[in-house]
């Protein structure tokens, strides 16, 4: 899919000087071609209401309306633009990405990551307003991850299996792991159409990579990566007939 070229981005901050640079930086990326300046969610909401935007460059928090409420406000839109939050607070990962954010930049942005981040709000703009393919034909989910103090997005097609740590879930990849503020259950609902399954209380796991299913001395068990993960009982015909539909459907 190509990048829409021309986006026209309101960028929200209630620091000036924030803003401005925020805005100079949109406003030499290629993919940008209008820049429209708010200084607080008031502000914002009259530019929404006068004109059309494909993004949002959001702040989170500010006084009055917060970042977070008014992309809630924006979802309710027909046609909701595409939303980055730019923030210099790491704790708010997890609620932008309950909401569906594009991006989620840490300040002070740099010229690359803000780039990268145009680039996805495309794609989401595109997946909003063009026509709506099948759940099965591949849009890849996200979830931030923290690395080396940087927000990431992480590709939901990487992650292997899931284990559940209370309010937390540590997600393993095929080169390691990372902990995020998500319960599995969320998880577990999001991801049922991408090919997950729920086979424990703690555990989601990708049907692709599942190498063998086997009944050992405590029960079934699924083979993951040479490792062995418990199926529950109540977990287990649902799962055996996940593995079937899966064989004849391409494992989605």
């Amino acid at each position: 899919m190509g990048i829409v070229k021309g986006l026209r981005v309101l960028a929200v901050d209630d620091e000036p000087l924030q803003l401005d640079e925020l805005a100079y930086l949109l406003r030499g990326d290629q993919g940008v071609s209008e820049v429209v300046t708010a200084g607080d969610t008031t502000e914002a909401l009259r530019h929404l209401r006068d004109r059309g935007v494909d993004v949002v460059f959001l702040d989170i928090r500010m006084p009055g309306l917060d970042g977070m409420e008014l992309a809630r406000l924006l979802g309710r839109f027909a046609s909701p633009p595409a939303v980055v939050f730019v923030t210099a607070h790491d704790d708010r990962a997890v609620d932008a990405f309950d909401l569906g954010a594009a991006d989620y930049l840490l300040k002070p942005v740099r010229a690359d990551r803000l780039a990268e981040a145009v680039r996805r709000a495309a794609r989401a703009r595109v997946a909003s307003t063009g026509p709506q393919p099948q759940p099965e034909t591949g849009a890849d989910d996200v979830i931030p991850v923290e690395l080396a103090g940087t927000t990431r997005m992480l590709p939901r097609s990487s992650v292997r299996w899931v284990e559940a740590h209370g309010d937390y879930a540590r997600l393993h990849t095929a080169d390691g792991n990372h902990l995020v503020r998500v319960p599995l259950s969320l998880l577990a609902e999001r991801w049922a159409d991408a090919g997950f399954v729920r086979i424990h209380r703690s555990y989601l796991v990708a049907l692709r990579v599942i190498a063998e299913l086997r009944l050992g001395s405590s029960g079934y068990v699924v083979v993951v990566d040479g490792r062995e993960l418990p199926v529950s009982r109540r977990h287990t015909r649902e799962l055996k007939d996940r593995l079937v539909r899966a064989a004849k459907t391409g494992w989605r």
